[in-house]
């Protein structure tokens, strides 16, 4: 693919992944099995939509009591999510921790050969899901999502397209499906990879990007200072209010697409079933607070909540979904 460094061989990356994991040893929460303390792992950098999930979550499971303990947040950054992935299996049997997940990190075990997947550890409750936009610089020539399908149809590779994820992640796999949607070779994309929302604006700010695809919620003040533009949102309907309600759908610009992004709740392999369900009692306990649902608004998130063997069945649907994308693209 034009514009993206190769992915290596898996063996290589696989020692990254191992490297970073080792890196990490001894962080977490090293209390009893008595604690009622928890670590959640981020598995990107600050700022992001991980970062954002994960935080929000835990804020407000602290505010109501409902774990009885405390959260220590860790954002394990690098390998898009895999090394964080690897960590959270590394820790079978550990029932004082979680991880956000989402279809990030699906994407990023495959990108980088990781020796384990999210089918390796326990699934706990998907929270959410919202679609991407299509963000420019605020002094961009693009002035609508024509503008750039004109741009980006007459040269294909000429065009950077920057995303906070690894391929086969959503700020991956939105850009490609858009380009096979309008007729362009999605080999043929100049996609740039960036670990998270914040690295993502950087590139944007600085125009080392002419286009970047994200979930929104993140750059907020930076649309409502008019340093980023809009071109458009992926889901079905505009956002219902808020900085972004203007922005129109893809399909009121005459493109038949839809795309979602979703995150969720891990724990490592291995743990009780008791203990399983009573962390899934937490998050269901967390999505019905008035302030979670708050949480989902202010972000323009769907309330898009599936626990235990339902969330599994999905990362099952989703995993094999991710994977074959990536072949066809020739990249796994």
């Amino acid at each position: 693919m034009v514009g993206m460094s190769p992915l290596g061989s898996r063996t290589t990356s696989a020692a990254l992944v191992a490297a970073l994991v080792g890196l990490l040893a001894g962080c977490g929460v090293t209390d009893g099995a008595s604690s009622r303390d928890l670590l959640m792992i981020i598995p990107n950098s600050p700022g992001g939509g991980y970062d954002q999930t994960g935080r929000a979550a835990v804020k407000v499971m602290e505010e109501a009591d409902i774990t009885g303990g405390s959260f220590t947040v860790d954002n394990v950054v690098g390998a898009g999510g895999a090394g964080a992935m690897t960590d959270l299996v590394g820790k079978a049997g550990d029932e004082h921790t979680m991880m956000t997940v989402g279809l990030g990190v699906v994407g990023s075990t495959y990108s980088f050969a990781a020796p384990y997947s999210l089918l390796d550890a326990t699934p706990l409750a998907q929270l959410m899901s919202e679609p991407e936009g299509i963000l420019v610089p605020g002094d961009s020539p693009f002035e609508t999502v024509d503008d750039l399908v004109e741009a980006w149809t007459e040269d294909p590779g000429g065009l950077a397209v920057g995303g906070g994820s690894s391929p086969g992640g959503p700020d991956h796999l939105f850009p490609m499906q858009l380009a096979d949607e309008i007729g362009i070779d999605p080999t043929e994309v100049n996609y740039i990879t960036y670990d998270g929302g914040g690295p993502l604006t950087t590139a944007l700010l600085g125009e080392k990007i002419d286009v970047g695809f994200s979930g929104l919620a993140e750059f907020t003040g930076q649309v409502e200072s008019g340093e980023l533009r809009v071109l458009a949102v992926s889901g079905e309907q505009r956002y219902p209010d808020g900085v972004f309600a203007e922005v129109p759908t893809l399909q009121e610009s005459g493109i038949d697409l839809v795309f979602l992004n979703w995150r969720g709740v891990l724990a490592p392999p291995d743990i009780s079933d008791a203990r399983r369900d009573e962390l899934i009692a937490y998050l269901q306990q967390m999505h019905d607070t008035e302030a979670w649902q708050k949480v989902l608004a202010d972000n323009g998130w769907t309330d898009d909540f599936k626990t235990g063997d339902d969330f599994g069945d999905f990362i099952q649907e989703q995993d094999e979904r991710v994977s074959g994308t990536l072949e066809e693209l020739g990249l796994i």
